[in-house]
């Protein structure tokens, strides 16, 4: 176990990030250009930036939170305004790629310039992002290099822990604040006939369930509970007020600290007792697996 008096820790017996992926449209085209012409699924990703984001800004105002906001740079470009909102509320924004493909079913040449383009989207806006999240969390092994080149603090993409550890890569280190899925509010709200994002419409209630018992583990564990959630599914207004609920669940144990990823990662790249690992890609035997 994690000395919960020094290290990433703090002091607490679990550490919180508030994190929403500002996708917007971009999610959708991922898909296909195609779905530009479908009116309601364009002003359903709309949503978000346009009414979820100032809710959940008002939100964690109202409890004196600082959270992290990652943003594709195709976001940024079309509601420059809601980025720099989020900026003036003194919130983090943190990279998420330009165009929300997948990095999986690029090759590297195309995951490098798109995160180039993002990066300047979001500089432009006066973002200085320090940490990365793939889309879909789907990260290639190449990945993480691409970090190191642009000198990013940290990535938040892959799931074999639930603390923070730091990977060693091309001579620098990069801080991994693993994700996982059942902190995700996508499998629990998502839901569009075309295309397919996902098929039930849970109650909040079930949501909240969920997530309290998950935090409740995550004290007794000492894990970093890197909730996910996005503006155009939990801005809605029975989501909003269970994230209420959530909030103040978590206040209430008083011995949890809610931070922003930048600020967990710096405190795990501090502490000299935060795992390191050399980044070890994995390989599939042709005999037993064949393309």
């Amino acid at each position: 176990m994690p000395d919960v008096a020094a290290g990433w820790l703090q002091g607490s017996q679990a550490v919180c990030v508030l994190s929403f992926d500002i996708d917007a449209e971009s999610a959708i085209l991922a898909s296909g250009r195609r779905y530009a012409d479908h009116a309601m699924t364009m002003t359903h990703q709309a949503y978000g930036p346009l009414v979820g984001v100032p809710r959940i800004l008002d939100l964690l105002k109202q409890y004196h939170l600082r959270a992290t906001f990652f943003c594709p740079g195709f976001t940024a470009d079309c509601y420059p305004s809601v980025v720099e909102r989020v900026l003036e509320a003194g919130h983090e924004i943190a990279h998420h790629s330009y165009s929300h493909r997948v990095q999986t079913s690029m090759p590297a040449d195309q995951q490098e310039a798109d995160f180039v383009r993002a990066l300047e989207s979001l500089t432009r806006l006066g973002a200085r992002p320090r940490g990365f999240r793939a889309p879909m969390w789907e990260a290639t092994w190449k990945t993480p290099a691409i970090l190191a080149r642009h000198d990013f603090l940290y990535d938040s993409s892959l799931m074999d822990d639930d603390r923070p550890y730091v990977l060693t890569v091309d001579g620098k280190e990069i801080v991994e604040l693993p994700p996982h899925w059942s902190l995700d509010d996508w499998e629990q709200y998502a839901y569009l006939p075309e295309p397919v994002i996902g098929t039930v419409i849970e109650s909040p209630a079930k949501v909240f369930e969920m997530w309290s018992l998950e935090l409740e583990a995550m004290r007794r564990h000492h894990s970093l509970f890197m909730l996910t959630c996005h503006p155009f599914l939990s801005g809605r207004p029975s989501r909003i007020e269970m994230m209420r609920k959530l909030i103040e669940f978590i206040l209430a144990k008083g011995d949890v600290k809610i931070c922003t990823a930048e600020e967990v990662a710096t405190a795990a790249l501090a502490d000299r007792a935060t795992p390191r690992r050399a980044l070890q890609p994995f390989s599939a035997p042709g005999d037993v697996y064949p393309s």
